[in-house]
């Protein structure tokens, strides 16, 4: 039965709908399965056409682990400073979108477009000036130092999506809790905060991609072996000459890297989609 006003899709719509999501699926999903595939090859085997080896093994997962480049510590260095960032960025995020959503002061909509501002800044063009930065607070060569840029570059993010968001919840709730004696401390940790899940959440796991897959100043602030993290470890990884990449250790080591994010993604789909479409449709 079709509801009165709704019209049926015809059926070459249809076709076509699913068609378009068959191949946007496709195209996404097949280079991460080449490169799993890949990661199980060896020798002559990388080059074979077939997209699954016959002999798969571990062999460039082992080595990947005792080659010359301390892998494990890497990773455990992007996890580290990935999960910091996102600790400090959403503390500040969401403590700041409360007085920029709830509290009305002169200059308000100026902060925000300066807050703004500063993620339009290319990596680059800051890049000497952090240098600096990083140096005169000791933070340079330390794998824990790179938090400081990354939250630079992820806090206008996560308080532009938490304002938009905050500015969505009920006022009753804010005042009940006024008039019950609470403070801002605890109107924002105690009475807004279960509804700022979905908007941590995806708010969260975009700024904890960004951190993990963050390349240039990771290059540049960090030149100890042991501070590097997983983006600089895969691109230092190299073979005896020029001639002899290691491309089964390189689709091993980024399969490793991906592997995570996936697995984060799928386990938080709902509360992401529901956080990034929050304040987009008002009742």
């Amino acid at each position: 039965m079709i509801a009165q006003g709704e019209t049926q899709r015809p059926l070459w719509g249809s076709i076509a709908l699913y068609g378009l999501a068959a191949l946007v699926v496709v195209i996404s999903v097949y280079p991460f399965l080449y490169t799993i595939a890949t990661s199980f090859k060896t020798g002559s085997a990388l080059f074979d056409a077939t997209l699954w080896p016959s002999n798969p093994t571990w062999k460039n997962y082992i080595q990947l682990f005792q080659g010359r480049q301390p892998f494990g510590r890497h990773l455990l260095n992007s996890i580290m400073v990935s999960t910091v960032t996102v600790a400090i960025s959403l503390l500040m995020a969401i403590t700041a979108s409360y007085a920029l959503g709830r509290i009305q002061f002169r200059g308000k909509a100026t902060l925000l477009l300066l807050i703004l501002a500063v993620s339009m800044f290319p990596q680059v063009a800051v890049l000497s000036g952090m240098f600096e930065l990083m140096q005169a607070l000791g933070l340079y060569n330390l794998s824990i130092g790179l938090v400081v840029p990354y939250t630079v570059f992820t806090l206008p993010f996560t308080v532009w999506v938490l304002t938009t968001f905050m500015r969505g919840l009920p006022k009753e709730l804010e005042e009940a809790a006024i008039m019950d004696g609470c403070g801002p401390t605890r109107v924002i940790f105690q009475v807004f905060m279960p509804l700022l899940w979905p908007a941590l959440v995806s708010t969260g796991l975009l700024a904890f991609i960004g951190a993990w897959n963050e390349f240039l100043f990771a290059l540049t602030f960090v030149n100890d072996d042991l501070q590097r993290t997983v983006p600089v470890s895969i691109s230092l990884i190299t073979g005896a000459t020029a001639y002899e990449v290691p491309w089964g250790s390189i689709m091993a080591a980024s399969v490793i890297v991906t592997v995570p994010l996936v697995v984060l993604v799928l386990a938080f789909q709902r509360k992401i989609v529901s956080g990034l479409t929050a304040g987009a449709v008002k009742g």
